[in-house]
């Protein structure tokens, strides 16, 4: 025990009690030794006897009540609180009992257990502010956090709540500092701790679940930090932030880091992901976002009969977990895949319930600003961006989505341009518009105007732009006559491929490739095979680096396309591009083994045949289609 090894402890403890089955002495430190692995349920049991056994050592009550509380079994907890009666630990039963009201969600009692505890405590100051952020108030509940932290000094999980309460008021620099403070500050009281190592690739033994590891607040901190960098949609650093906690098991994760790993590893293992949230939403208590953010995946994955099934297997979850807004907006989704006109009215009625909240907020902001109320203006701005960004746009791509899937562009050009009086400065609009005015090819001129405003926002690192945005602005210029401004685009991108390739010459970089693919089927469309095949032949090369699930998707298209036109007789291909195909095709063959043709819905019933889901097959498979259209 004296060497923290409290799982080699606790072997040896069970066996003392199979031979002395009331030891007063391996009882109780079985249940020390449990509470500091964090293993409260085991500890409660310890305690439990230990009070059934010696009822007059009211020392041991405390502990039980206390290793309840953490296995947030709050009544329980509470009952056993009120077992406790001697006056030496009446102040640490009224901390605990405002901690067990807290915990259980009953503020009003919490409040009043607080205002009992002694002004002068630090703690009561402490909780006080864990009062007032769970009310939302976060700029009261900060003053409360700062004044503590001035009387006691540094202390890791009270600059935790700092910090914390800085991210919900949007203030990250100041968060992102707390946070860097925490984890240097513990990283050199704790160099045993590995942080850091996993992220290196170092293996190190799980650090395990320890007192130590949780008053460092290392994972609140790691935790917190994620959300940083996944909110400024930086997954990469997000998932690192992740790894470089100190090393445990999985089985010794906690809630919150295994909800987080599940959303942050969802586009590279969603089963694991939808079977870590499904698993924590039959814990309790688990992550309050978890349930929201399940349906969400669902919906995300098109798995609608799904989230249909958490709605009516966890209906009791609704009401505390969902905004009615996110309620309704989950209903219009599901309704969509029965009857898309009922659902788009629901989608219209969020719409313009949303678009009345907005018009109010801009109100509100003219006012507070022509008072001088810089400070309200600068709030409500903030809660119309959260708004437009959270409510108003998700419910207009939904409702744009039903007319896009019919192929109904001109009526989804409708819906966007009614939107224009709040989204004209939002990037995701702009976007969403570009497309659908280019796949109506009539506005190739408008669509460039789009394109060009989302590309010159990154123009000096242009390859941070979504590779099919480069490619449908180089199109759009090609059919208005801009070719100069095509291939001035063109060989910009080419440039910064080329510098990055020499950088990392083992990263794939795609963009070029598309671009020139997707001019390659525009000509193929319009009956130039012979350009346009030997532009997406060439776009390809080197195919161990060009070669993929995307590029593979354009090609194909275009020779499955040239091979009907040639059996219909309806176009004239020289020789020598057939024989560049065959040849093409057998490299697609060598190079295609292991590159997907279909990224499978990871929820999908009937999974696609492993072989036949490859390039080399389909490879195959045309190139014997074009054998025998040559015979």
């Amino acid at each position: 025990i004296k060497e923290q090894q409290y799982k080699d402890a606790i072997t040896v403890l069970e066996d003392q009690l199979e031979l002395h089955a009331n030891s007063r002495a391996a009882l109780s430190l079985l249940g020390y030794c449990y509470f500091y692995c964090q293993d409260f349920t085991n500890a409660a049991l310890a305690y439990e006897r230990l009070v059934y056994l010696f009822p007059t050592i009211e020392e041991y009550r405390l502990y039980y009540a206390q290793a309840l509380y953490h296995a947030c079994m709050y009544n329980e907890a509470m009952d056993a609180t009120c077992q406790v009666e001697s006056p030496e630990f009446q102040g640490r039963i009224l901390k605990l009992q405002a901690a067990i009201k807290y915990g259980a969600d009953e503020l009003a009692d919490a409040k009043s257990l607080v205002d009992k505890c002694p002004k002068d405590d630090p703690d009561t100051e402490i909780n006080r502010g864990c009062l007032l952020y769970k009310e939302g108030r976060y700029d009261e509940a900060l003053q409360r956090f700062t004044m503590a932290s001035q009387v006691i000094g540094y202390g890791p999980h009270l600059s935790y709540n700092i910090a914390l309460t800085f991210y919900r008021l949007q203030n990250i620099p100041m968060a992102a500092k707390h946070i860097a403070d925490i984890i240097q500050n513990e990283v050199s009281q704790h160099p045993e701790m590995g942080v850091g190592v996993t992220t290196e690739g170092i293996e190190l033994p799980s650090v395990g679940n320890t007192l130590t590891l949780h008053e460092t607040a290392f994972i609140e901190a790691f935790n917190l930090k994620a959300a940083f960098e996944f909110d400024i949609q930086n997954p990469k650093g997000a998932r690192e932030a992740l790894t470089d906690m100190p090393p445990r098991n999985e089985e010794e994760l906690d809630a919150i880091t295994l909800h987080n790993q599940a959303i942050l590893n969802m586009e590279v293992n969603p089963t694991e992901g939808f079977e870590k949230l499904q698993f924590l939403l039959s814990q309790t208590p688990f992550p309050p976002e978890t349930f929201c953010n399940l349906l969400l995946l669902y919906c995300k994955y098109e798995c609608y009969d799904l989230a249909a099934d958490v709605l009516a297997d966890y209906a009791h979850l609704t009401y505390k977990y969902l905004t009615p807004f996110m309620y309704d907006f989950f209903d219009a989704l599901i309704t969509q895949q029965t009857s898309p006109e009922e659902a788009y009215k629901k989608f219209d009625d969020l719409a313009n319930r949303t678009a009345e909240a907005l018009r109010k907020l801009t109100k509100q902001v003219t006012e507070a600003k022509s008072l001088g109320q810089d400070a309200l203006a600068s709030k409500l701005c903030s809660e119309y961006d959260e708004m437009l960004a959270s409510k108003y746009i998700p419910v207009l791509m939904a409702q744009a989505k039903i007319f896009w899937d019919k192929e109904n562009y001109a009526q989804v050009e409708k819906i966007f341009r009614k939107s224009v009086e709040f989204c004209n400065e939002v990037d995701v609009w702009k976007l969403n518009v570009a497309h659908v005015i280019f796949m109506q090819e009539n506005k190739f001129r408008e669509a460039a105007s789009f394109y060009e405003a989302i590309v010159k926002k990154s123009y000096n690192h242009v390859i941070d732009v979504s590779a099919i945005v480069l490619a449908n602005l180089c199109v759009s210029y090609i059919m208005t006559g801009q070719n100069e401004e095509a291939e001035e685009l063109m060989r910009k991108i080419e440039r910064e491929e080329e510098q990055v390739a020499f950088e990392n010459p083992d990263q794939k970089l795609f963009h070029l490739c598309i671009v020139n693919m997707v001019i390659g089927t525009l000509y193929c469309a319009k009956g130039n095979y012979d350009f346009g095949i030997s532009r997406i032949i060439k776009s390809l090369e080197p195919y161990n680096k060009k070669l993929g699930t995307d590029t593979w998707f354009y090609a194909k298209r275009c020779f499955i396309s040239m091979i009907e036109k040639g059996t219909k007789h309806v176009t004239n291909v020289r020789e020598t591009v057939y024989s560049d195909c065959i040849q093409f095709l057998e490299h697609c063959e060598m190079y295609g083994r292991t590159v997907k043709t279909v990224i499978e819905n990871p929820l999908e019933v009937s999974p696609l045949h492993l072989g036949k889901n490859t390039v080399t097959y389909e490879a195959r498979l045309i190139k014997a289609m074009l054998l025998r259209l040559l015979e």
